[in-house]
């Protein structure tokens, strides 16, 4: 036996890793790149939204060496995966279609602002808000009035579901959707006052009564509440885009207002409408992305399906009740256009095709009536 086949190999020693905070102290792969790298982009190269998004908000499982430097006086930490029931293998792996971020955000709500300025000063030289039908005139003023506060209370919703996100790539995606539901509550408000200044004898507070104390609206508003008491955050998105606004949301601008308002002479009103439609459609790709990603999770997937299972089994049951309370709004008009039954079964089959996408068996009730308060789930804890 040789000397060297006599001397026991050595393990290296391993190099025990500083934890510091300072700038530089990790050399991570492609540490002394000058590209922004230090993330995995979702296609080839990076797009100008993941440079400005990802990773924006630290995360002690990637480059937070020191773990989190500031938490609650209970010593909850700045974010916490605990603050929704759903759970993933890599929060971070979410990637919002619309690739929105500050910048293109602003660009597309001033957009809009500007395309509705411009409708209602062309109504107005027109002269057209005094040839709307009457009849038409006391649905906007009572209902579409009443809808704009449905759209404040989900946009509070979701400016307060926002703060919980456990990365920037969800926070913003919520965050824009928050932003655009406030901007078309006052889309609606601004609009409603200024043609009512052409129109005469227009009550602007009309809606606000409607929405307190009109019978049609107490469903909803109930519907808007109980997503508002929610303590899960991702609970109160899911509500929103998932089962409120086709349901509801769609079921009312859509399928009744864009069809309606034509026959009665207005032709202003669905061009603003149309901008929360389009908003929507923006929302609800950036939701389907995010809740079929968790519910295809590799680890986390069954638990995950069978959370959102529950939340739309309990939300359903009063948005589905708040929706058949709505019924009546589409006698009103003079010229009788479209119908509720259409309108729902088109709502119905919408949420259908989102849940497919997102990947959870669900079933929408068919219209049998209004719901009895015994069929209404009780209130959670």
């Amino acid at each position: 036996m040789s000397v060297q086949e006599a001397i026991p190999a050595q393990e290296p020693i391993p190099v025990q890793e500083v934890r510091s905070g300072a700038a530089g102290a990790k050399k991570f792969p492609g540490w002394d790149s000058r590209q922004y790298n230090y993330f995995e982009p979702k296609g080839r190269r990076a797009t100008h939204y993941e440079d400005m998004t990802l990773d924006v908000q630290p995360d002690p499982e990637r480059y937070l060496l020191q773990n989190w430097i500031l938490s609650f006086g209970d010593g909850v930490p700045t974010y916490s995966k605990d603050w929704t029931r759903l759970k993933s293998s890599d929060w971070h792996k979410f990637r919002a279609p619309d690739q929105e971020w500050e910048r293109t955000h602003y660009q597309r709500q001033s957009t809009i602002v500007g395309m509705i300025q411009n409708v209602v000063e062309n109504a107005r030289r027109a002269g057209a808000p005094k040839r709307f039908d009457q009849a038409w005139v006391k649905v906007l003023q009572d209902h579409v009035g009443a809808f704009k506060h449905a759209e404040y209370g989900l946009g509070t919703a979701l400016m307060h579901a926002q703060r919980y996100g456990y990365t920037q790539m969800v926070n913003n995606a919520i965050l824009t959707n928050s932003s655009y539901k406030l901007r078309f509550a006052q889309d609606l408000t601004l609009y409603l006052a200024e043609i009512g200044m052409d129109i005469g004898m227009f009550d602007a507070d009309a809606g606000k009564k409607h929405w307190l104390e009109d019978p049609i609206w107490q469903g909803c508003r109930e519907a808007v509440e109980h997503i508002r008491g929610a303590s899960d955050y991702l609970e109160q998105y899911f509500a929103i885009n998932v089962v409120f606004e086709p349901l509801i949301g769609e079921l009312f601008r859509s399928g009744f207002v864009m069809q309606t308002a034509a026959a009665h002479n207005d032709f202003s009103t669905p061009t603003v409408v149309s901008a929360a439609e389009a908003d929507y459609e923006r929302n609800l790709a950036n939701t389907v992305e995010l809740f079929a990603l968790l519910a295809q999770d590799p680890t986390q997937g069954l638990h995950n399906r069978a959370i959102m299972q529950e939340w739309f089994s309990w939300h359903c049951t009063l948005i589905v009740k708040a929706a058949l309370q709505l019924q009546p709004i589409w006698s009103h008009p003079r010229v009788k256009v479209a119908q509720f039954t259409d309108a729902f079964a088109q709502a119905k089959n919408r949420v259908e095709a989102i849940c497919r996408e997102i990947g959870i068996d669900i079933m929408v009730p068919n219209i049998s009536g209004p719901a009895r308060d015994a069929d209404v789930a009780p209130a959670a804890e």
